[in-house]
């Protein structure tokens, strides 16, 4: 079946005759319904009742019209595809991040997106695994490590990684806290596999302090919940919730406790400087949405 003939029967379809139908599609009056019966004939059904020089749909034809007019517009969508392609465009975009960034930051930066830019998709998956699934078809990847240097990237943001207290915690009226004195308090913190975790811990260890107390947990916004029912002091990198208060974690001698975002990309994607563009303005969303990055 050829999309030209659909596309010659939707057109009498819609116009009730051949003649008009012909002007329309840009055809001879003869050549169209030729290639009308031919089709019919090949699909060995009657598509219209000839009556009185015009045509009316068939039962068949009735019920075989909303299939024709849906290949026509997936034909359409997949040539607009192509051509964007082609042009180098984005038509959509996946985007790889941990959960954390896909809530804190990516959602909320999807939601700035208009009727022109790519329809987005996201996939939970952090560090080497959101890189993988670039390797399976992820457009970006929104990292905290270092990204390899054979992939394009992008510094998003230097964020702080945040120690949260309740409101009627002592430290509360404070903007920081050193390590010294976060290892005195019991601790709420992400198990091993978070990147949080893992800067806490490499932090603690150069300075040789071991935690009076820690509460492991799977989940950051669990771990806040639990700081709000008074187990501890949560330490990650989310945005604050339950109204607890942030607390920059300072290091004598080194900056505060943080964690850094990057966007990672295939430089040899067809898009490539599609998704520059997109890192930028996610660069630029970042440093607007958390202005102490």
């Amino acid at each position: 079946m050829e999309l030209r003939i659909m596309r010659y029967f939707v057109a009498v379809a819609e116009a009730g005759s051949v003649s008009e139908a012909a002007r329309r599609v840009h055809v001879t009056q003869p050549a169209l319904s030729r290639q009308l019966r031919a089709w019919e004939r090949e699909l060995r059904l009657t598509l219209f009742d000839r009556r009185d020089g015009r045509l009316e749909l068939s039962a068949a034809g009735r019920e075989f019209l909303p299939v024709v007019r849906d290949v026509l517009q997936r034909a359409d969508a997949a040539r607009a595809a192509a051509e964007s392609l082609a042009a180098g465009r984005l038509v959509n975009l996946a985007i790889a991040a941990s959960p954390t960034t896909l809530t804190d930051v990516v959602a909320p930066f999807l939601a700035t997106f208009g009727p022109d830019d790519p329809m987005p998709t996201v996939q939970e998956a952090g560090g080497q695994a959101a890189l993988d699934r670039l390797e399976r078809g992820a457009d970006l990847a929104v990292i905290t490590q270092r990204p390899p240097d054979s992939w394009s990237s992008r510094t998003l943001a230097v964020l702080p990684l945040w120690a949260y207290v309740p409101p009627e915690h002592p430290w509360a009226a404070r903007d920081s806290v050193s390590l010294d004195e976060l290892a005195e308090q019991p601790l709420v913190v992400l198990d091993p596999t978070f990147r949080p975790r893992r800067l806490l811990d490499q932090a603690l260890a150069d300075r040789r302090l071991a935690p009076a107390e820690l509460v492991e947990c799977g989940n950051a916004q669990v771990a806040q919940a639990l700081t709000a029912a008074g187990r501890g002091v949560a330490v990650v990198s989310d945005d604050p919730r339950f109204d607890l208060h942030p607390l920059r974690i300072a290091r004598p001698g080194h900056d505060d406790l943080s964690i850094t975002l990057h966007a990672v990309w295939n430089p040899a994607h067809h898009a490539a400087v599609a998704l520059s563009d997109v890192a930028d303005r996610l660069r630029t969303f970042c440093h607007a949405r958390y202005p102490q990055s």
